[in-house]
């Protein structure tokens, strides 16, 4: 009985099955709470349901998290004698969910005669886990321009703390729904820890815009994954804590922002209600323009706007409803997605070229199929596709058949979507983040190439001695990380090299230890012992 199975899944599958046409009559929207025991036979409880306007008839289900037993049975609360504040007039009946065996026979097995046509989310849980049903929203409709955005800078300056009230500032003006902060930061060792571990990427729209929005992990230990989220990203919000000022982390993201191709970046002077002097505010933004400027970002141009996340979160949580003019704190918000609207430019789209996605994460729906996730570098991508899947491990082809974007439907994705793809035949031990999905036969898995390589000075928090042919550090491409090793050095002239000193640009031959896809112009980071050394671009394949 105590047998679980965990479905992680934002995708669209047909939860209901069968919906018993015996009235027609529009029904009031309620919203109810019932508290059931959960008994030996592991029967489930339903602990909130909201009724809302998509019918149940016509509407499909998503799963996000779900942990079903071996036997479940679940009770309606709309029924009158399970909920006596119901006129007695309305025809409900139980949900009845019967002999569960695994998350796929809960899927398909499912059915609802629960006669409420107007079902929107239902919260189910078990003694073992909580999981989510959720209406999908139908298909995601391209009405303004996409940009993908995000949050970098240390440890604790309140980049998670910011991405939080921006959703709850902006959700008036989109159809996106307020995260708050311990849904961005969502794995328990997170909110334990008061830190951001995994990138956690929100949506939320300005008056101009749709923002996919990265919330990037600050702490030193978790840089592999905020290399992954400002890969994805076609602008930055740098927030800076102003009583503390520029930080290691805040240098260390300034230069992978710029390596991985960040092009523009805005910034959030945070915390300035701990700041009790102006002219300290006004010493750490010139501070912050000259560490920008430092490495090659238009420091004096770059807007500044100095605010309270936490103030403002804090007001936006009392009142939701709140709007531009009425609290100080939540005026800086928008004033910062003002300056994110107008000085970070609407990015080109490669989407005449062909189509590749580096995957980022990589989870399973039993029955389904595998899906990954990932940011469309280039090209478009739709359902019937077949794609390749390159790197890591031996090339494989796979047909595509299920595409969603913030649990919403795409007809399409193209360049710059963050998107969820179901992949047929694919199980989720053949396929791990880092290796990309391609259009067939456009890029190839390679374990050898030249290099233009950039080895930071120890003031940039490089190494702070030489290194020599034979050097082997990690190298970091998309959203993979692989061991290689240096096997000859060329200086300017193209002569060969013993030693490279930081500071020194040179030409170099890396072989790694596993085939990745990788281009010429691709660019990497080179990392040794938790620091970033080096960044480099790919001048030729060798083999």
């Amino acid at each position: 009985m105590d047998r679980t199975t965990h479905l992680r899944s934002s995708f669209v599958l047909p939860l209901i099955k069968t919906v018993s046409p015996l009235s027609s009559a529009p029904q009031p929207p309620i919203s109810s709470r019932l508290s059931l025991p959960t008994t030996s036979s592991s029967s489930l409880s339903l602990s909130r349901i909201h009724h809302s306007t998509p019918p149940l008839s016509q509407t499909p289900m998503a799963i996000s998290a779900a942990t079903t037993t071996a036997s479940s049975k679940l009770i309606c609360p709309c029924s009158p004698s399970t909920n006596p504040s119901l006129p007695l007039s309305n025809p409900i009946f139980c949900t009845n969910l019967t002999r569960v065996i695994l998350s796929s026979s809960f899927i398909n097995n499912a059915s609802s005669i629960c006669l409420h046509k107007h079902l929107s989310t239902t919260t189910l849980h078990n003694h073992r886990r909580a999981f989510t049903v959720r209406a999908a929203r139908g298909k995601f409709e391209r009405k303004k321009p996409h940009v993908n955005i995000g949050t970098i800078g240390h440890v604790d300056h309140g980049k998670t703390t910011l991405t939080a009230a921006l959703t709850m500032a902006l959700a008036s003006l989109g159809g996106s729904a307020p995260k708050k902060y311990d849904e961005i930061d969502a794995a328990p060792e997170e909110r334990a820890r008061g830190i951001t571990i995994n990138t956690a990427t929100v949506e939320y729209e300005t008056e101009n815009r749709h923002y996919a929005h990265v919330d990037c992990p600050g702490h030193a230990d978790y840089v592999k994954n905020m290399i992954t989220g400002a890969a994805q990203m076609d602008g930055a919000i740098l927030v800076v804590s102003g009583a503390d000022g520029p930080m290691p982390q805040t240098k260390e993201h300034i230069l992978l922002a710029k390596q991985v191709g960040v092009p523009n970046m805005v910034v959030f002077l945070n915390k300035q209600d701990q700041v009790d002097d102006e002219e300290l505010l006004q010493l750490v933004e010139l501070e912050v323009r000259e560490l920008l400027s430092s490495y090659e970002f238009p420091g004096d141009d770059i807007p500044i706007i100095s605010g309270s996340a936490l103030l403002a979160l804090e007001a936006l949580m009392s009142n939701p409803s709140i709007k531009r003019g009425d609290n100080q704190w939540v005026d800086k918000i928008y004033e910062l997605m003002d300056a994110v609207d107008s000085y970070i430019p609407i990015p080109q789209r490669q989407t005449e070229l062909p189509f590749l996605l580096a995957i980022e994460d990589v989870f399973s729906i039993t029955g389904r199929g595998t899906v990954a996730t990932g940011r469309v570098e280039r090209g478009t991508i739709k359902v019937g596709d077949t794609v390749d899947i390159v790197g890591l491990k031996d090339t494989r082809s796979t047909t595509v058949t299920g595409v969603e974007m913030f649990q919403k439907i795409l007809d399409e994705a193209m360049a710059g979507d963050n998107v969820g793809l179901l992949l047929r035949g694919i199980q989720k031990v053949d396929i791990q983040r880092g290796m990309v999905l391609a259009k067939p036969g456009t890029i190839t898995p390679h374990t050898k190439f030249e290099a233009i390589v950039y080895v930071l000075k120890k003031e940039e928090g490089g190494r702070h001695s030489p290194f020599f042919a034979g050097y082997r550090p990690q190298f970091y491409m998309r959203t993979t990380d692989v061991t290689g090793k240096v096997t000859s050095i060329m200086n300017d002239k193209d002569e060969e090299s013993k030693m490279v000193m930081p500071g020194d640009r040179v030409k170099m031959v890396v072989e790694l230890i596993m085939p990745v896809a990788c281009e010429q112009g691709m660019r990497f980071a080179i990392r040794e012992g938790g620091k970033t050394v080096g960044a480099g671009v790919i001048q030729s394949i060798i083999e």
